[in-house]
């Protein structure tokens, strides 16, 4: 009798890492996948591009929403004061990684899964990727020798499973460095698809980092992140205004959808406006004005 496939649960963000540590496991484990969908970007790709991949794989995929409710708050901690820093602009890399693996952990252990794996490349990220932050992470969230790296893992510690025969070491991979040239040409092999490599999280932007930062110090709610993803910002996020047609169209989405704030729509081609209260109207009223070639002759006001 064949002894059973052990279980492996990968933490996955939809890019080409993640996707390729699911093929190559799934040829010696029982692999399902979690994706975080984050508030400000999850990865490299969205939540319908991950479902879409693991409905085609057959893989079995579980989705843990931050963008609200005590997930949301316990994500801005993290956010507004992280252990372990920022890199570029505002994103928190490495308790970004922490916090995912310890929600990874407390599902894993509900669910009798005793690996965990990720798409971590030893050198493919700056911050969050070197040696020493790879063994912080393992560290920190709880997952001494169970997190499996397999598209590095020659080059770090045997994880239990390895050390046990459970995964064949001589099966996974030795990648490291920023070059993608390997993983491409294993994503021929599998012949799978993927998005764009990199990106995907707008707190390295370091332009929304800026829009982010004032909001930080008070409550931010879930109108305000929505908000935060597009148009031009104005008194720290009080004024947004439109770049274009389809963000006009977003703002008044918002505006429907959370039953916030006044809207000023002009009668002209320019951008929208959506103020938090009527004390910015004037303001906003300029603003329009200024970012438009035509002559605003009217605007209507949604409460």
């Amino acid at each position: 009798m064949k002894p059973s496939k052990p279980k492996v649960l990968v933490l996955f963000s939809g890019g080409l890492d993640s996707r390729l540590v699911v093929k190559l496991l799934e040829e010696q484990a029982d692999v399902k996948c979690i994706y975080f969908n984050l508030p400000f970007g999850s990865g490299c790709c969205n939540t319908n591009c991950a479902l879409k991949f693991s409905l085609k794989e057959k893989i079995k995929l579980k989705i843990v929403d931050v963008t609200k409710g005590m997930l949301l708050q316990e994500y801005l901690d993290i956010l507004r004061k992280p252990s372990h820093g920022y890199g570029t602009a505002c994103n928190p890399c490495i308790d970004c990684h922490i916090f995912m693996l310890r929600k990874a952990k407390a599902f894993a252990d509900k669910s009798k899964i005793e690996i965990i794996a990720t798409g971590e490349v030893l050198g493919e990220r700056p911050m969050s990727q070197h040696k020493k932050a790879l063994e912080i992470i393992e560290h920190e969230s709880g997952l001494k020798g169970r997190l499996l790296r397999p598209l590095s893992a020659k080059l770090l510690p045997a994880t239990t499973a390895e050390q046990q025969g459970k995964i064949d070491r001589s099966r996974l991979l030795d990648i490291q460095g920023r070059s993608r040239k390997r993983q491409i040409e294993l994503a021929r092999k599998y012949n799978i698809e993927f998005p764009s490599p990199g990106g995907g999280c707008l707190l390295c932007e370091p332009e929304f980092a800026e829009k982010l930062k004032p909001l930080l110090k008070g409550k931010i709610k879930d109108i305000d992140i929505a908000l935060l993803k597009l148009g031009r910002h104005f008194q720290s996020s009080s004024i947004v205004l439109g770049k274009n047609e389809q963000e006009n169209i977003e703002l008044e989405a918002i505006h429907k959808k959370y039953k916030q704030g006044i809207l000023l729509v002009p009668s002209e081609p320019g951008p929208t406006a959506f103020i938090k209260s009527k004390k910015f109207e004037q303001e906003a009223r300029k603003l329009m004005q200024e970012y438009t070639k035509h002559k605003i002759t009217e605007i209507s006001l949604k409460n």
